[in-house]
């Protein structure tokens, strides 16, 4: 299996975005290891070794990614044994030229706190937990969206990373059986209709997620998942609220079709 380093003297997040995005287009399996806050010549050297130590070992060249802003540390790193790929040396000449300004690179930039996305985030985040599965619902007015579905289908993960990665504020609220019977809106959630975000699921996988919790239970049953599934799509198309269904999509991906289905604003640099 081939090997393949993400190495950067910040947080390798960079490194990793890029590389993983061009490695998913191969179908084929890799070995990751990432290496942060490589800052000194000593961890260059060290990281250097380690490369060269993998490539002798696999009897081919591991691929690097890297991000570095320390040409002392960048060179030592470009000398190993693996086959590099520099995502800032290609596109930073490009953008000086357009941009008329010389390029001043240092450490840490991308990922270091911005007082203002950082405190978006933490207060996103700090919302969203005390907004979770509907534990609270006096401050819907203070949420940017409001996820609603069924149990398990994915408003919780959605609600924190939207909140971490993008200082969105997240309440989520279920549907649950007790609600099935006649389901409609309640008077608290229709009152910010247009902030309601609906998740759905396909009931197989809705099954196989809640079996995992409860096997065996009503809750976790065929006909209880299909019944849920079906009324609440149909609560969805009656009160003309947006959906997606979640079954085959990544945390990721389910927050980047809310925040383009919605047009929130993102609050991340």
């Amino acid at each position: 299996m081939r090997t393949v380093f993400y190495i950067s003297d910040g947080t390798a997040i960079t490194s990793e975005v890029f590389g993983h995005a061009l490695l998913s287009l191969f179908p084929m399996q890799f070995q990751h290891r990432t290496i942060s806050f490589v800052e000194t010549v000593e961890k260059a050297q060290a990281t250097k070794a380690l490369i060269n130590k993998v490539c002798s070992q696999n009897g081919e060249p591991a691929l690097v990614f890297h991000t570095f802003v320390n040409p002392e540390v960048r060179e030592i790193i470009d000398s190993c044994d693996g086959v590099i790929y520099n995502f800032l040396e290609h596109f930073v000449k490009p953008l000086e030229q357009e941009l008329q300004i010389t390029a001043c690179p240092k450490a840490h930039r991308t990922h270091s706190i911005n007082k203002n996305s950082y405190d978006n985030r933490i207060d996103a985040v700090n919302y969203a937990l005390a907004n979770d599965d509907g534990s609270s619902i006096t401050n819907f007015e203070q949420a940017d969206v409001i996820l609603i579905g069924v149990s398990r289908s994915g408003k919780t993960p959605s609600s924190l990373y939207l909140a971490m990665q993008y200082g969105v504020k997240v309440a989520n609220y279920p549907f649950t059986d007790d609600d099935m019977e006649n389901l409609s809106l309640p008077a608290f959630l229709k009152e910010h209709k247009k902030k309601l975000f609906g998740l759905t699921i396909d009931p197989q996988r809705l099954i196989d997620i809640r079996e995992g919790r409860l096997a065996h239970s009503q809750y976790a049953s065929a006909r209880q998942c299909r019944m849920e599934v079906r009324e609440v799509e149909k609560l969805y198309k009656q009160e003309k609220i947006p959906f997606i269904n979640t079954t085959k999509l990544s945390v990721e991906e389910i927050a980047a079709k809310v925040l383009s289905q919605t047009g929130l604003q993102r609050y991340k640099y």
